[in-house]
């Protein structure tokens, strides 16, 4: 698998583009981002419509009116065309389509934060996931710093900070352990 940041200034630029065509379509959550593959937890923000969010042959008549799913494509396109410039390359930068997995309930809500934030542990890029830089995690420890994250909404499911941040050992004490078996 190719990787899709190469160097230090492809993460900034991801995440500028992603604030560009999505900072207004979607609220972000949590993010991670690693050498070949990232994750987001979003949801649409009301008014968007969400019709065919999780469905690309839902209701409505063809995706490209959704906000939601456009906003990921021209985000997507202007990141693939910009990569492709710098390192003279040609093709699609992503191999696949985007895997969207709706949430259905607080603990599932849960998991997948904090499984964003130790995916550079499951991936052996480091034994602690706030070494990681490209992470929403120091956004969340440093909440006097300007973010487009929307840092309050974690409050929904978790007791608190101390509450998210003891979950998180637990699951990176797990981790850990399962990697050695």
């Amino acid at each position: 698998m190719e990787n899709i940041f190469r160097e230090e200034q492809n993460y900034r630029f991801f995440l500028k583009q992603y604030a560009k065509y999505l900072g207004d379509v979607v609220d972000t959550y949590a993010y991670c981002l690693m050498p070949n593959h990232f994750h987001f937890l979003v949801g649409v923000k009301p008014g968007s419509d969400l019709s065919g969010f999780q469905n690309l042959t839902g209701l409505i008549k063809h995706p490209s009116k959704n906000p939601a799913i456009k906003g990921f494509t021209d985000f997507f396109n202007s990141y693939s065309k910009a990569i492709n410039k710098r390192f003279e390359r040609k093709g699609n930068l992503f191999i696949r389509a985007f895997k969207r997995t709706p949430i259905l309930d607080e603990c599932q809500w849960q998991e997948t934060f904090l499984y964003i934030h130790l995916n550079p542990v499951k991936h052996g890029f480091g034994k602690n996931h706030t070494d990681w830089k490209w992470s929403s995690w120091h956004a969340y420890q440093n909440k006097s710093k300007p973010s487009n994250l929307n840092r309050d909404y974690f409050n929904n499911f978790f007791d608190g900070w101390e509450h998210v941040q003891n979950m998180m050992e637990m699951k990176k004490e797990w981790l850990l352990n399962k990697n050695l078996e």
